[in-house]
């Protein structure tokens, strides 16, 4: 699981293709210090899995299921990224809960300067829409953010100038695709209720949830 603060700002610094989708090398600093083949780390949100690294940079194999449901299929050479690496038990959670599963991609309608800060507009499919409350949390790129308003099938989403800098929505503009994942939350509940008149099965799938929080379980 992560949190949806961005540790740091990575570079794609190869992509290659491969029979089952791409592989990315990536260049970072900060979260080098304990990275460790097979750990999963937050890419923009997309939780991938650790398959190579040395010193200064880390490797992932991307399928083409990722590469069709994420934005990441986008990434160029030398493309900045957000990164993030798996909570642990003593992690502080600043941010919300999030599984680095994206469930589809938005896109930038309207950036507006907000004194030293920025508004962002987002236009989200429909279907997830009943997922995004007023001053609820969402995930952006993996970036961690609460929804100041909400316009039919827009969210708005303000950035303070940290998140701008720290993160590659300071360089994301109108038009350009987000990756998006609504808070857990709300969908555990939303399956809860659909179990209303059957006490057993939601017991069993309220377990299930409490683990998969607890544990990190999928």
């Amino acid at each position: 699981m992560f949190t949806g603060i961005v540790e740091e700002l990575g570079t794609v610094s190869q992509i290659q293709k491969t029979k089952t989708g791409k592989q990315f090398i990536i260049t970072a600093n900060m979260i080098m210090d304990d990275l460790k083949v097979g750990d999963s780390v937050n890419v923009n949100g997309v939780c991938l899995t650790v398959t190579k690294h040395d010193e200064k940079s880390f490797t992932l194999d991307l399928v083409k299921e990722t590469l069709k449901k994420s934005n990441l299929g986008d990434l160029e050479n030398e493309s900045p990224v957000n990164l993030e690496r798996a909570i642990t038990l003593s992690t502080r959670l600043g941010g919300h809960i999030l599984q680095g599963h994206v469930e589809t991609v938005g896109v930038i309608m309207d950036k507006v300067p907000s004194g030293d800060g920025s508004t962002l507009s987002v236009g989200i499919d429909p279907g997830f829409m009943r997922y995004c409350i007023s001053k609820g949390s969402i995930a952006l790129d993996g970036v961690s953010l609460t929804i100041a308003s909400i316009s039919e099938n827009i969210i708005n989403v303000a950035l303070i100038p940290h998140t701008l800098e720290m993160t590659t929505l300071g360089s994301k503009d109108v038009g350009d695709s987000l990756n998006i994942e609504t808070d857990i939350i709300g969908k555990y509940i939303e399956r809860l209720m659909s179990f209303e008149d059957d006490d057993d099965q939601m017991e069993e799938l309220l377990l299930k949830g409490l683990k998969n929080w607890e544990f990190g379980e999928s």
